[in-house]
């Protein structure tokens, strides 16, 4: 017999978040008085946009701040379902939205109301450190499919074909990517969606990036792509990203009316419902005037041509463009087998502690992503930050 307090199997087999590791790594360090140059949070450095705010503001002022439905208010519901009957080009109705408690909430959603002990998820790496764990604890397999830094991290139509099998139950895609901020072009997603349409194979479509893309790139949502790909596809977004709103944790999936009716069920077990104030004030930021994204968004591609500029000048580095979301993810490999700031250099976790150590700056490791041999850095900081840390790295990079 177990013990009472025994942790069970699927907890177990759950590991930490690496990017709050590394985070809270970094403030360990920042506690002992070190400035430390912190790169491992994706959350944007901006303040949540003034009409944002006050739109929380009132919704306090008016007594809101109740229980609401468990899939959120309505009118928010019905404003995305708006929002994505302009995009797709067919018909959201409110009841194909479930708002909850940030995208990552929702990917859970997702994944415990369609997977189960058996079933497969298809996961391109380098991939959010997250996916893989939450596929685990439906009892579900992740079966992660390697990616090429020479194809810009992005999953063919091959490697799809080729990794299905009769337990595939769904295949997750993240466009704009997290780590690699990759983004698939409309003729890169339609092979997919031909593959997808030719097996019994659903979608889970990660677009919580959508609205930062950098250049020629477009975000394009995958069950825009062909009709019939709306019955097959589980959109998931939200605020965090685009609005800086990650501490307001509230996002949404939009899926097919049965669906969204047991993740209904599902989170009103769980959490009961949104923050009622969270959800006026993400209401505001979906209807309300989007120049503050436009600004971010401005800044964001500043930011990147900076860090790609300096990256591309140190030795032993090379990072691909990243067309939108706010990282980069770059290769180390070059520094293996070397000694940097006084530590052995042997893999990029050893390459992350080296740095955050000797140089105090700090990044998330590459092998968190699935990805062994690269870094990731978050430009979600302002330049003057961006600058003396990127000094501090090319300064331990170059001994």
């Amino acid at each position: 017999m177990p013990a009472p307090l025994g942790i069970s199997q699927r907890a177990a087999q759950i590991e930490p978040s690496a990017t709050i590791a590394a985070a809270q790594r970094a403030k360990q360090l920042k506690a002992d008085g070190i400035h430390v140059y912190d790169f491992t949070l994706g959350e944007p450095d901006f303040a949540t946009p003034k009409h944002i705010c006050e739109a929380a503001a009132a919704a306090v002022a008016k007594g809101q701040t109740h229980y609401t439905p468990s899939s959120g208010i309505p009118e928010l519901r019905r404003a995305i379902a708006q929002r994505y009957t302009q995009l797709l080009g067919v018909e959201c109705k409110p009841n194909q939205v479930i708002v909850s408690n940030g995208a990552k909430h929702s990917l859970h959603n997702v994944l415990t109301v369609l997977c189960g002990p058996g079933d497969e998820v298809v996961i391109p790496a380098p991939y959010w450190v997250s996916y893989s764990e939450l596929v685990k604890l439906t009892g579900a397999v992740p079966r992660v499919l390697q990616t090429q830094a020479t194809n810009g991290f992005k999953l063919t139509p091959a490697q799809l074909r080729e990794a299905i099998t009769p337990a595939t139950r769904l295949l997750m895609l993240n466009s704009p990517c997290n780590p690699t901020g990759s983004v698939y072009s409309p003729d890169e997603l339609r092979a997919l969606a031909a593959v997808v349409l030719d097996c019994n194979v659903a979608v889970l479509s990660d677009e919580i990036y959508e609205h930062l893309v950098y250049g020629a790139a477009k975000a394009v949502a995958f069950a825009s792509l062909d009709s019939r790909l709306v019955d097959r596809t589980v959109t998931v977004s939200g605020v965090s990203k685009s609005y800086a709103m990650t501490g307001w944790r509230i996002g949404w999936s939009v899926s097919p009316p049965k669906v969204a009716e047991a993740m209904d069920s599902l989170q009103s077990q769980e959490t009961s419902n949104p923050c009622s104030v969270s959800q006026y004030a993400a209401l505001a930021a979906v209807v309300g005037d989007q120049t503050c994204v436009a600004e971010m968004r401005a800044e964001f591609a500043r930011r990147r041509e900076f860090v790609l500029r300096r990256l591309r000048s140190m030795p032993g580095v090379s990072v691909i463009e990243p067309d939108g979301a706010f990282y980069a993810f770059f290769s180390i490999r070059d520094h293996f087998g070397r000694t940097l700031g006084g530590r052995l250099v042997n893999d990029s976790a050893s390459f992350c502690t080296a740095a955050l150590e000797s140089a105090h700056v700090a990044f998330v490791a590459g092998s968190a992503f699935g990805a062994e041999g690269y870094v990731r850095m978050s430009f979600a900081a302002d330049m003057q930050q961006l600058e003396q840390g990127l000094d501090r790295l090319e300064s331990l990079l170059r001994g």
